[in-house]
């Protein structure tokens, strides 16, 4: 599969969630993760230690690491926004999600060239919701090369 995804987390509250996007980021092959905010610093609940194996920047504002070349695409339930159902993910995206408590609101949408929402009855907490993110775009792209690194190898 061409390209990378790489995750931002705008002023992330809780460190469950944290934690279970830091294992999805290793489970679907995210380049990176990126946090602003304050609120989050250590991470008790990434339990397989993911930062070891992918980096994760803190930063004051999620604009300044976007990767070169790379779509950023907010992940918010607001008006306006398309059905990840329908979605074609972009070959080097930089998937934002907000804070389990808020949206992302204009200081983040107005520079995301896509906006898209998990197709749900009721908003689904940040980990989920990475979850689904990232399990759509690795099978929407292919989704081999991320099953075969696990596929235990005939012998």
């Amino acid at each position: 599969m061409r390209g990378f995804a790489a995750i931002g987390l705008d002023n992330p509250k809780c460190a469950a969630n944290v934690g279970g996007v830091m294992r999805a980021a290793g489970c679907y092959g995210a380049a990176m993760v990126a946090m602003s905010g304050h609120r989050m610093r250590k991470v008790p609940t990434d339990v397989k230690k993911q930062w070891r194996m992918t980096p994760v920047i803190e930063t004051e504002d999620l604009r300044l690491v976007i990767p070169y070349d790379c779509v950023p695409v907010a992940i918010d339930l607001v008006p306006g926004a398309r059905s990840l159902a329908n979605y074609t993910h972009p070959e080097r995206a930089f998937y934002i999600f907000g804070a389990e408590d808020a949206t992302l609101g204009p200081r983040v949408l107005s520079w995301c060239r896509d906006v898209v929402y998990v197709p749900t009855n009721s908003c689904m907490n940040l980990a989920a919701t990475a979850n689904v993110v990232l399990y759509d775009r690795v099978m929407k792209m292919g989704g081999e090369s991320v099953r075969q690194r696990y596929e235990p190898h005939n012998k």
